[in-house]
Parts: C-alpha cells; sequence; structure tokens
C-alpha cells in the first residue's frame, strides 16, 4: 500500500482529505506541524508527501527544499495564496504539482493518482516510456519514426514540457524560457506557440489524436501529460 504524508495545519480540512485519501487505497500520516513531519521523513520515506506551503515552525518551501537534497520523491504543495504559485512551481524547487485552496478532496486525490502514475511511468523500460526522441543539436523532436516539424520557440517550449512531464508553467515561465531578454512581450504570446505545437503534436500521434497533450491549468499556464 501506498503511503501518504498529509502536512497540513488546518485539522479539518487535513481530515478530510485523509478520508478520501485512505477511501482510495492509500495509507496516510497526518501532520499538521512542518517540524515533525520533516523529522518523521527522515525516519519513514513516504511514496509521496502532500505540503500545505503555510504550516507551523518549518514552512512548505522549506521541507520541500530539504527533502530535495535527500530524495525525489513525489511532493505536491498546497497554498492558499495565489501570488505564491511561481515560487511553488519555480524550477529549482522540485514540487511536482501544487493545488490552490479551497479545493475538492477528490480534485487532490486525482492529482495524487496523476503523479504516481507518471513516476511508475519513469520507470518503464525507456522505450516503453519515451514515445518522444529529442535530438537538441539537430533541433529536431520525434515521435517514435515520425519528425514534428517545429519552429525553434516550438522546439524549445516542447523540450522542456519533454523534460519536466506533468510540471506546470506559468505563461510568464514559458516567455522567460524561450526569449529569456525579452521586454514588454505580452505572455499571452505563449498561448500561440502552445496552439500551434498542440496540433503538431496531435498531426505526429494519429493514434492517440483525442488524448490532450499539453493541458491548460486555469488561470497559471499548462502542463504535459502522455496518456493513461
Amino acid at each position: 500500500m501506498r503511503s501518504i504524508f498529509l502536512v497540513e495545519d488546518e485539522v479539518e480540512l487535513a481530515g478530510l482529505v485523509k478520508d478520501y485519501l485512505e477511501a482510495a487505497g492509500f495509507h496516510v500520516h497526518m501532520f499538521h506541524d512542518g517540524q515533525e513531519a520533516y523529522q518523521q521523513f527522515l525516519q519513514k520515506k513516504p511514496s509521496l508527501m502532500i505540503l500545505d506551503l503555510m504550516v507551523p515552525r518549518m514552512d512548505g518551501l522549506t521541507i520541500c527544499r530539504k527533502v530535495r537534497e535527500q530524495s525525489d520523491i513525489p511532493i505536491i504543495m498546497v497554498t492558499a495564496r495565489t501570488e505564491e504559485i511561481d515560487r511553488v512551481l519555480g524550477l529549482n524547487m522540485g514540487a511536482d504539482d501544487y493545488i490552490c485552496k479551497p479545493f475538492s478532496p477528490k480534485e487532490l486525490v486525482a492529482r495524487v493518482q496523476a503523479v504516481l502514475r507518471r513516476l511508475e511511468r519513469k520507470e518503464q523500460p525507456e522505450e516503453e516510456a519515451n514515445l518522444f526522441t529529442v535530438e537538441k543539436a539537430q533541433q529536431r523532436i520525434w515521435y517514435k519514426h515520425k519528425a514534428l516539424n517545429l519552429t525553434p520557440t516550438e522546439f524549445r517550449l516542447f523540450e522542456l514540457f519533454l523534460e519536466h512531464i506533468g510540471q506546470v508553467y506559468s505563461r510568464t515561465q514559458l516567455l522567460d524560457h524561450i526569449n529569456p531578454d525579452s521586454f514588454d512581450v505580452a505572455d499571452r504570446v505563449i498561448d500561440s506557440h502552445i496552439k500551434n505545437l498542440r496540433r503538431k503534436i496531435i498531426d505526429a500521434t494519429e493514434s492517440n489524436a483525442n488524448h490532450e497533450w499539453i493541458q491548460a491549468v486555469y488561470g497559471v499556464g499548462y502542463r504535459f501529460e502522455y496518456p493513461d
């Protein structure tokens, strides 16, 4: 049975989430204190951690950073402060996903299951896990034996998504990635690049034409997901 560390100082919410996770077949260790959760992590490694951003004694970002120094277990961050989203999603922070309060416990359970499925996919043999091949020197990406006809900007976006499957990126982060020296460029230009990239992926992956490879995350940005 997969074990989960749930670090949340709102007792009623934590109890509700615990009930939903256990109903889904997980074994849940619940903590209302960040320091206690981290000390327990040092003794027992869970399958996944759910970390609230603002727990007492040791906040979620600190726990995330310290855990990442020792382990690559999946981490889902929980925040009630939308201005913290870019920090949570930072390339160097190490969180695998995030969810904003208020949220549905069912949605959180679905996020947990999705993150664990991605982990299982990474553990598969390379030929099964990686449908896409990236040739950096040639600036090309292949789906099986078919090359995608990508512009340089589309290549950089798709390369980033493939390196971080399931990671959510804000439009600002994506814009900085494709053009770090840009000034006064509307971040909505990313939407146009994503639209074109989606079309080219669908053209190349005819057998998965109904799958939404690049998924919009409402109010934030985008993430790339393989089919289940």
